[in-house]
């Protein structure tokens, strides 16, 4: 299994995924074809009341759990899966926070690291760690040799909402990450080449970006912002990675070289054409087919699915 999703998922899953958002849900059942490539077996997307799920880090999610189910059923029953136990589930971005840690000093021993990483965690996630459940995994070291690692925190209260509603509704749900981490495994499992890759995920709340080099996270950066605030945001984002580019690696002169945008608060064109102007680079954005996903239909929105869809693959 490739990259930093190694030890994140280590049990196997079958290649069906469900999708949560403000407003939507999908599920995605995937298949591989020749060349590698995956195909929709089956999928369905509904339009959900913008009630049924309030997605937040701090607050309450699910306030009629009942009502969600029910309309959970329908969507598996509408795709044929309603036999389904067994899932993965992307949870909506605003649910989970998710951090970069960098250890600027070699730690001396496994408690002084343990230490370094929980000071950096409480920080980051602004919140006592013993309320929330933390998925961690080691990355990469940067170009100036030093560990890093990839947090994924969400409150244990939250956490507890959506686990009871799979739990009365029979479902086993082995996996739950938040939406990012699932679209960005198109990138990681398509790259094949030496370039730096961006994921712009992005809602009416702000959006996630995430600049991959090697199939691991290089920079992450979760915004929260009004929509006609996210093209400025970018701009920064994109600042910071070229005098970073130019300070860690200047003979690094491919840069971006792939650029991926799903979401409702950043139109594909408009981000491209930021992207290029900042970097100097000619990237259009990428569509499903040229990351590895057949669509049968132009019904289905690769926006929707790309997050259910991407937990899917790592069972393929």
């Amino acid at each position: 299994m490739p990259g930093f999703f190694s030890k994140l998922v280590s049990p196997w899953y079958p290649p069906v995924a469900i999708g949560l958002e403000k407003g939507s849900a999908s599920v995605v059942h995937l298949e591989r074809v020749r060349g590698g490539d995956c195909a929709i077996r089956r999928a369905a997307t509904f339009s959900l009341s913008e009630t049924l799920i309030s997605p937040g880090f701090d607050n309450q999610n699910i306030e009629r759990p009942s009502q969600l189910a029910s309309v959970l059923n329908e969507l598996v029953a509408t795709a044929g899966l309603i036999r389904q136990k067994r899932w993965s589930v992307s949870l909506p971005a605003a649910t989970t926070r998710t951090l970069v840690l960098t250890i600027e000093t070699p730690a001396q021993s496994g408690s002084e690291l343990q230490e370094i990483l929980t000071w950096k965690m409480e920080r980051g996630f602004g919140v006592p760690l013993d309320e929330l459940s933390i998925t961690q995994d080691q990355l990469q070291k940067d170009s100036q040799g030093r560990a890093r690692y990839l947090s994924i925190g969400v409150r244990k209260t939250v956490l507890a909402e959506y686990e009871n509603l799979f739990s009365q509704m029979g479902w086993r749900v082995g996996l739950i990450l938040p939406r990012h981490v699932g679209e960005a495994q198109w990138l990681v499992r398509s790259n094949g080449n030496s370039g730096d890759s961006l994921l712009l995920s992005s809602s009416l709340d702000g959006f996630t970006a995430i600049i991959f080099r090697d199939k691991y996270p290089l920079i992450l950066r979760s915004v929260s912002c009004a929509v006609s605030e996210c093209e400025d945001e970018l701009y920064r984002l994109l600042m910071f990675y070229r005098d970073r580019r130019t300070t860690d690696q200047p003979e690094n002169t491919l840069g971006l070289s792939r650029l991926m945008v799903v979401g409702d608060g950043l139109s594909p064109q408009r981000a491209s054409e930021i992207v290029n102007e900042t970097t100097g680079g000619d990237l259009r954005p990428l569509h499903a087919a040229d990351l590895g996903l057949n669509l049968p239909s132009r019904d289905l929105s690769f926006d929707v699915l790309a997050a259910p869809a991407g937990l899917a693959t790592l069972s393929l």
